[in-house]
C-alpha cells in the first residue's frame, strides 16, 4: 500500500529528558538525548498517498500485496467534516462509503502544517474510530487505527485512551492481518510515548506479550521496525516502569541485538530500550547485564554509526554505576579499549558520555583503577578532555581525575599525574562550578598529601601551573566550605616560602640522576609488583 519510507517520517514528540545518575560518586550528569532517536517518543503517519479504489484483502494477507498507490485526488478540510460525520454515523451506508468517510479524516490528520485535532475531537469522530476497529472489513481497521495513531502523536493523546481505543488496538496486535497489526502496534507506541501513567495502562492491558510475538515472528521488516520501536517506549519514562512487568522483554531485546536483523532502527531501538531498563538500581542492571548483552553493546562503541554508540554507551554506562562486580564485567568485556575511539569522537556528548563512564570504572575498586590507569590511550585522552575540551566534557573529566587521585592507591595518583593530571586539576580551579572546585581541591590535597610522604615537587607544579594562585583567590569564595579546604591546604603544604624546581636536590640511582615524578617504567614495575598474588603461608604447627 505504501513504502515505509514514506510512511514513516519524522514527526515525533518526547518526554522530558532525565538525570542520568553517576553512581558510587553521587553526582548526576544531565544528558541529552539524541535528536533522531531518544528525544522522540511519537510518530505520525504523514503519507499522503493512497489507494483510491482499495481493493478488499483477504484475511491474513498484507495490505500491501492488494493495494494500489495513486496520487490523492482532492485534499479534505475542516469543511468536509459534515458531510464525513455523515457518512461515517449513517450504519445504513455501505463498507466503502464508511471506508471513504475514515479515509477522509485520516488524510485531514496526515497534513503535514497544522491538522485539526481539536475540530476532529469536537465532531464526535474519535469514538466512532473505536468502534470500526472492531468490524470485520480489514481496510476499515487500519484506515480507523492510522487515524487514531495520528492524533496519539498530537497533544491530544489522552483522549484516544478515554475513548477506550486502548483495549481494541491490543486485541488487533493479534489480527491475521500484519498491516493492521503493524498499525496498531505504532499507535500503542503513541500512547505509550505520551507518559508514564499511559505507558503502564498501555502495559496493564497485555499489550507486551503480543507485541512480543509480532517481534519474534515479524510477518514484515517493517512490522518488525515498529513492533521494536513501540517496545522501546514501553521501557522509557520516569517513573520507570516496574521491572517484572517489562522483564519478559529482555531476553527477546538481548536476541535482537545478537542476531543479524539489522533492519532500519531496529538494533538502534535495542539499545536505547536497554538503556532506559537499566537506568537504575541495581537490580535493574543486574537483570539486563544476565541477558549477555554486554559483548555486543561495547562492540557497537567501535561503529561509525553514531545512532548506535549513543545509546550503547549511556547502557554500558548505567551498567559500570552499579556495583564493583557489575562494573568489572564491563571492565572485562575491554570497554577501556573501545572508549579510545568514542573519546576522540567529533561529538561532543559522545566524549561526554565516554568520561561519564570512565569516571564511575575510576570510582571502583583498586583493581579496576588499576586496569584504567595502566591504559595510556584512555588516561591521555582523558587528561587532554580535562584540559582543554568543551565545559561540559571538562568537568566529566575533572571527575576521573579526582577519582582517581582520591579513591585510588598512591602509586595510581602519581601516574594520574605522569599523564599531566595534576596540571589539568589546577587548570580547573578556575570554574565557577562550586561541586567540581570542591571535587579538584579534595584531588588536590591527596596529591599534595603523597608529595609530601614521598618527597615529590607537587608544590612546586601546582605553583608553576598557576593552582597555588588560584587558591589563594578561592580564599574569597563564598562557599564557606570551599574557603575551609583552600587555607587548610595553603597552611599545610605552602608555608609562604617560594619553592622552585632548581632548588631541588635530584636523588642519584643506579649512577643517574631523577628529578622528583616517577618514570613511567617504575611505575609500572610497582604496579605490576602490587598486583601479583603474595605466596600464601601455611602454618602445620599444632
Amino acid at each position: 500500500m505504501r513504502e515505509l519510507a514514506e510512511r514513516r517520517k519524522d514527526f515525533k514528540k518526547g518526554l522530558d529528558s532525565d538525570a542520568c545518575r553517576r553512581g558510587r560518586t553521587e553526582t548526576s550528569v544531565r544528558i541529552r538525548k539524541d535528536k533522531k532517536t531518544d528525544s522522540l517518543a511519537k510518530r505520525r503517519n504523514m503519507t499522503v498517498k493512497i489507494e483510491e479504489n482499495p481493493t478488499p484483502t483477504v484475511p491474513g494477507d498484507s495490505m500491501n500485496d492488494a493495494a494500489v498507490v495513486k496520487p490523492v485526488r482532492r485534499v479534505y478540510t475542516v469543511e468536509d467534516i459534515p458531510c464525513l460525520m455523515s457518512k461515517l454515523s449513517n450504519t445504513s451506508n455501505s463498507m466503502d462509503s464508511v471506508l471513504e468517510a475514515v479515509q477522509g479524516f485520516r488524510r485531514m490528520l496526515s497534513t503535514a502544517d497544522n491538522p485539526p485535532f481539536q475540530s476532529v475531537l469536537d465532531c464526535g469522530a474519535l469514538p466512532i474510530f473505536v468502534q470500526l476497529l472492531q468490524c470485520t472489513d480489514d481496510r476499515i481497521k487500519f484506515e480507523s487505527a492510522w487515524a487514531l495513531t495520528n492524533v496519539a502523536s498530537s497533544d491530544y493523546t489522552p483522549a484516544v485512551v478515554d475513548v477506550g481505543a486502548v483495549p481494541s488496538l491490543v486485541q488487533l496486535l493479534m489480527s491475521a492481518n500484519s498491516d493492521v497489526r503493524e498499525q496498531s502496534a505504532w499507535c500503542l507506541g503513541n500512547i505509550a510515548g505520551d507518559s508514564p501513567k499511559l505507558r503502564d495502562i498501555v502495559l496493564q492491558a497485555g499489550a507486551l506479550g503480543p507485541l512480543l510475538k509480532n517481534i519474534a515472528e515479524p510477518a514484515a521488516n517493517s512490522l518488525l521496525q515498529n513492533c521494536v520501536w513501540t517496545l522501546s517506549n514501553f521501557c522509557r519514562g520516569k517513573p520507570q516502569v516496574d521491572l517484572n512487568l517489562i522483564r519478559p522483554a529482555i531476553p527477546v531485546l538481548a536476541d535482537l541485538l545478537s542476531s543479524s536483523k539489522d533492519v532500519g532502527d531496529v538494533l538502534i531501538d535495542v539499545c536505547w530500550a536497554l538503556s532506559y531498563l537499566s537506568d537504575g538500581g541495581e537490580e535493574r542492571i543486574q537483570a539486563v547485564i544476565d541477558s549477555g548483552v554486554t559483548a555486543h553493546l561495547i562492540k557497537f562503541l567501535e561503529s561509525n554509526d553514531i545512532r548506535k554508540i549513543t545509546p550503547a554507551l549511556r547502557t554500558l554506562g548505567n551498567f559500570v554505576s552499579g556495583s564493583d562486580v557489575q562494573t568489572q564485567s564491563v571492565v572485562d568485556g575491554g570497554v577501556l579499549n573501545s572508549l579510545v575511539q568514542t573519546l576522540d569522537s567529533a561529538k561532543k556528548n559522545i566524549r561526554k558520555e565516554s568520561c561519564w563512564l570512565v569516571s564511575n570504572i575510576a570510582a571502583g575498586n583498586h583493581n579496576q583503577i588499576n586496569t584504567l590507569v595502566r591504559n595510556p590511550e584512555v588516561m591521555t585522552r582523558v587528561i587532554a578532555a580535562a584540559s582543554s575540551a568543551e565545559w561540559e566534557v571538562r568537568k566529566e573529566a575533572a571527575w576521573v581525575c579526582s577519582n582517581i587521585a582520591t579513591g585510588g592507591t598512591e602509586m595510581h595518583a602519581e601516574i594520574l599525574v605522569h599523564h599531566g593530571g595534576l596540571k589539568a586539576l589546577c587548570d580547573m580551579l578556575e570554574s565557577s562550578d562550586t561541586k567540581i572546585i570542591l571535587v579538584v581541591l579534595e584531588a588536590l590535597e591527596k596529591i599534595l598529601q603523597i608529595g609530601e610522604k614521598h618527597t615529590r615537587p607537587y608544590t612546586s607544579h601546582i605553583d608553576e601551573y598557576g593552582g597555588l594562585e588560584q587558591i589563594e583567590k578561592l580564599q574569597e569564595h563564598e562557599n564557606d566550605e570551599i574557603y575551609k579546604k583552600c587555607v587548610k591546604i595553603i597552611e599545610t603544604y605552602f608555608d609562604g616560602e617560594e619553592v622552585d624546581n632548581e632548588n631541588i636536590a635530584p636523588s642519584v640511582q643506579d649512577n643517574e640522576f631523577k628529578f622528583g615524578v616517577p618514570q613511567a617504567k617504575n611505575l609500572e614495575k610497582q604496579l605490576d609488583a602490587a598486583s601479583e598474588p603474595k605466596p600464601q603461608q601455611f602454618n602445620f604447627s599444632f
